[in-house]
């Protein structure tokens, strides 16, 4: 069997396109991907960091208790200072999910006593759970050695065959995303 390297991408439902696109641009700085008429006309795609959220489009979303996805910051009190600014709600229990005694005290967020992680959860427009997570000891190896996540958004990304997009565009009609 092949070793797993990544998570490439998570697949939410949405039922507003444009109103979940604003909100991952203005909330956790996503980037939307072009990725050509034909599919930007299937789904949204967005990229968070070097992972990626796509979309399926439905009017009736169908609950999923407990289910999320988690997101690393970089700097913890500046996302929650952006999150107050933008009137997110976020918590410590996921919205109920989880004890009121796990992760400390404070509603807003919580801590995990052994890597000291700082974590909260909010949700998007379509009550899709997402947690933010932040690891202020780092990331290390197994020898102890600290080691950098890789977040270059200007120069890091899949490779896209080359003049795809513009060839799809000028072989089908623009549609709105």
């Amino acid at each position: 069997m092949s070793k797993i390297n990544m998570i490439h991408h998570i697949n939410i439902q949405i039922s507003d396109r444009q109103q979940t696109r604003e909100w991952y641009e203005s909330v956790l700085g996503a980037e939307f991907l072009d990725r050509g008429p034909a599919l930007n006309e299937r789904q949204l795609q967005l990229r968070i960091g070097t992972g990626e959220i796509h979309t399926s489009d439905t009017q009736e979303i169908i609950e999923v208790p407990r289910v999320h996805f988690a997101i690393e910051v970089g700097d913890w009190d500046a996302m929650l200072a952006h999150l107050d600014s933008l009137g997110v709600h976020h918590s410590r229990t996921a919205g109920g999910a989880f004890g009121p005694n796990v992760g400390g005290s404070d509603p807003g967020q919580g801590r995990r006593e052994d890597t000291n992680e700082h974590y909260t959860y909010i949700s998007d427009p379509d009550r899709n759970l997402i947690e933010l997570v932040y690891h202020p000891l780092g990331l290390e190896s197994s020898q102890g050695e600290e080691l950098g996540l890789v977040n270059d958004e200007e120069n890091v990304r899949w490779v896209q065959q080359s003049g795809f997009v513009e060839d799809a565009y000028k072989s089908q009609p623009v549609q709105s995303t």
